[in-house]
């Protein structure tokens, strides 16, 4: 085979994605599973560290589940998850998982680092098994587009890991604005200016120079899984640095962004959008070791929306800040700029504003005075594990399954384009998944896995 039937055959990995369709609008509600719902779930959990501790504790906690098998690749989170679990059955691979236990399990949740969440996903749905997955839903805007598609065609069970989703506040917040409570919605701000992440979320300097041997209890190779093979370096990538590196995570508004988007997503309707811009760090931009491996340490993204009937013009700007970028100070001081949640959405509209704190207990109507007599429907916070568990089962439908969450995932992501390729303005062209004024950014939207990890779509 020649060097260049090589090159274009490692280039198929989802190139069939970016000629696919939207999905069918009459499609978007499908979250129905494709058999009999059976009495109790047999899950598996794949990553049980970190992140994955907290949602294997989650699922144990369903009265209706059976945790029957696990996966990690660092032998430590294994051995701890298994201890807590007497009997499961573990494993180090999550191919090997899938293909042992892919007639013992209905489901199962992918709690990885952003970069292998398509390909065991993708996979998991292939072999029709209901799918929780954590928050990016992918590393690429046209991973997000095939696994969307796929959940479609293959009606199982999914729902993404934005949990707060299932808040109180989150849920009130959407029925709010579907009611229009606040009139026609004018221009949203989101922002995560979480104190301390930008130590933890972001690195400085350019790739490690040091080399050393991964710990015995870590296979790196199958952490590395997709990625291009680097050399383990230790405290950089696992367990928690990887989102710094865009080999491997989406950064701070890749991260984070699902959960404060998804209300505004949700009680607005929002489509794909029309075009993506970002200003990012001036020293990350001015070096070119940075902007080659790693994500800045502060984004102000703007997308705008095709205007609909929750909008006041034909066009709606939406705004995100975070790490070194803030929300306007106007913007703040309709709350309290002293007290203004760090994690957040606030939505201008024609009669008022909307604030909604990430985490919070209520969402706030603005001005107060204004809305203190105001009676609304409020909602109860519920498990958004449970929830995908009750669904799997017959019992409900879930909060953010992948029809839904998918489109908005895309938005997200297409953000992490263009902070790569700051200050330009981006057209987008959702139903032929391309930017059409820029082929550069273009190359941004999929990656070539690394060798032996392809996938036939």
């Amino acid at each position: 085979m020649s060097k260049k039937s090589k090159s274009l055959s490692r280039r198929k990995f989802i190139l069939s994605a970016a000629t696919t369709a939207v999905v069918p609008s009459v499609l978007l509600q499908s979250s129905t599973a494709v058999a009999a719902q059976p009495a109790r779930l047999n899950h598996a959990c794949i990553g049980v560290g970190g992140m994955g501790w907290g949602d294997l504790n989650n699922f144990k906690s369903h009265p209706s589940v059976n945790i029957v098998a696990i996966c990690d690749v660092d032998a430590n989170h294994l051995k701890k998850a298994a201890d807590a679990i007497p009997g499961v059955r573990t494993y180090s691979d999550w191919r090997e998982l899938l293909k042992k236990e892919k007639n013992n399990i209905q489901s199962v949740n992918v709690t990885v680092p952003d970069h292998n969440h398509f390909i065991i996903a993708y996979s998991a749905i292939k072999l029709n098994k209901h799918v929780y997955c954590q928050k990016p839903m992918c590393h690429d805007v046209a991973e997000v587009r095939a696994l969307t598609n796929a959940a479609v065609k293959a009606g199982v069970v999914t729902q993404l890991g934005t949990q707060v989703a299932s808040s109180a506040c989150d849920r009130t917040a959407v029925q709010l604005l579907k009611d229009g409570v606040i009139g026609k919605i004018k221009h949203a701000y989101l922002c995560s200016n979480r104190p301390g992440a930008i130590d933890t979320y972001r690195l400085v300097g350019p790739r490690p120079a040091e080399r050393a041997d991964a710990p015995a209890s870590l296979n790196w190779d199958l952490w590395t899984g997709t990625a291009p093979l680097r050399s383990y370096a230790p405290g950089i990538y696992h367990p928690t640095k990887w989102r710094a590196w865009q080999d491997f995570g989406t950064g701070w508004s890749g991260d984070i962004g699902c959960h404060i988007f998804d209300a505004v997503w949700k009680g607005i309707n929002l489509k794909a959008p029309i075009s993506v811009t970002a200003e990012v760090q001036e020293s990350w931009k001015n070096s070119p070791e940075r902007r080659a491996d790693t994500w800045p340490q502060g984004d102000h993204i703007t997308w705008k929306f095709p205007g609909n009937e929750f909008t006041e013009g034909k066009e709606l700007t939406l705004e995100w800040f975070d790490g070194a970028f803030y929300p306007p100070e106007e913007i703040k001081a309709l709350y309290s700029v002293e007290q203004y949640p760090a994690e957040s959405a606030m939505l201008i509209g024609t009669e008022g504003a909307l604030l909604i704190p990430h985490g919070g207990e209520k969402p706030v109507l603005l001005p107060a005075e204004k809305f203190q007599n105001r009676d609304f429907k409020k909602f109860e916070s519920r498990n958004h594990y449970h929830h995908f568990v009750n669904a799997c089962l017959g019992k409900a439908k879930t909060e953010s399954h992948f029809a839904q969450s998918g489109p908005m995932t895309e938005a997200i992501l297409l953000g992490t384009v263009a902070i790569r390729m700051p200050n330009e303005e981006l057209l987008w062209d959702a139903a032929n998944l391309s930017f059409t004024n820029n082929a550069e950014a273009n190359k941004y939207l999929k990656r070539v896995y690394r060798k032996g990890w392809e996938i036939k779509l």
